[in-house]
């Protein structure tokens, strides 16, 4: 058995909350060897790598006796759009599959329901789904810190929950079946037309590239790592994380309007939820 694992984390909060379902799925998934591993083979496919994604997705083959974790930050309510087509690129065999829509400490909205679709369009047979809170990846008073301790263990219980549901009966020695959760969210779904929050280099740039190697949608020029395309940026902030001499940023003044205005949505401790499905 293989547990691929399909995510796009420019900033690294999704790719946590993904480590923490995989660590409790693997040590539930079986006993492992001397060497601590389990006889399930992990495959992980990262979407937010622009640069090998296309051959990962290719060569993918995942089958019906397979299990996927896909996993996506929450932008605007909606899964981002470079996720969604690379996603869509990769074909599975009636895959079972938990869909992960991490947010940061405002709302899922439709993030979880769209990214059923195009799992389902793929070929996965999502069984459950998780909304996990992440610190903001832009106003990181939001949601500091997390997914904290608590987050951790309730990760931890999802998966055992999920596990328990997918548990074949006493008398069936194959998995059990079961139906696709329901899930929160609306159609037409939201719109998002990204935000104004744009990052650009200053004075320290050194030209050293590294952003315009790990950004995801292409949006710094190779030649000119100096600069940013606005139309193709996502404002995923992968460039501001990533600059080895911290030379990317936001304007403050914007930033601080922003912060303010989101303060009455993002304020307090948003729940992790978990969705599961039925067993039919």
């Amino acid at each position: 058995m293989k547990l691929y694992t399909v995510y796009f984390s420019p900033t690294g909060g999704t790719k946590k909350v993904l480590d923490e379902l995989v660590k409790e799925w693997l040590i539930n998934d079986g006993a492992p060897d001397e060497s601590g591993k389990t006889s399930t083979e992990l495959v992980e496919i990262d979407l937010s790598d622009r640069t090998r994604s296309g051959a990962f997705l290719s060569h993918a083959t995942p089958g019906r006796e397979d299990f996927c974790i896909i996993a996506v930050p929450s932008f605007g309510g909606r899964v981002p759009a470079a996720a969604l087509e690379r996603l869509t690129q990769l074909k599975a065999g009636h895959t079972p599959a938990v869909l992960v829509a991490a947010y940061g400490n405002r709302a899922c909205d439709d993030t979880l329901l769209e990214l059923q679709e195009a799992a389902e369009h793929s070929g996965f047979c999502p069984v459950a789904a998780i909304a996990a809170v992440t610190e903001h990846s832009i106003m990181h008073q939001y949601g500091t810190g997390r997914p904290d301790a608590q987050d951790k263990a309730e990760l931890r219980k999802f998966v055992r929950q999920i596990q328990e549901l997918l548990r074949p009966a006493a008398d069936c020695s194959s998995s059990a079946a079961v139906s696709a959760p329901a899930l929160p969210g609306s159609r037409p779904y939201r719109e998002y037309k990204g935000i104004p929050l744009k990052p650009k280099a200053g004075k320290a740039c050194t030209g050293c590239g590294a952003c315009a190697k790990a950004c995801p949608v292409g949006a710094i020029p190779d030649s000119h790592p100096e600069q940013t395309d606005k139309n193709r940026c996502i404002s995923c902030m992968r460039c501001i994380q990533i600059c080895p001499v911290k030379a990317r940023s936001l304007n403050k003044a914007v930033l601080s309007v922003a912060g303010c205005s989101m303060k009455k949505v993002c304020s307090g401790r948003k729940k992790n939820e978990l969705y599961l499905g039925g067993k039919i």
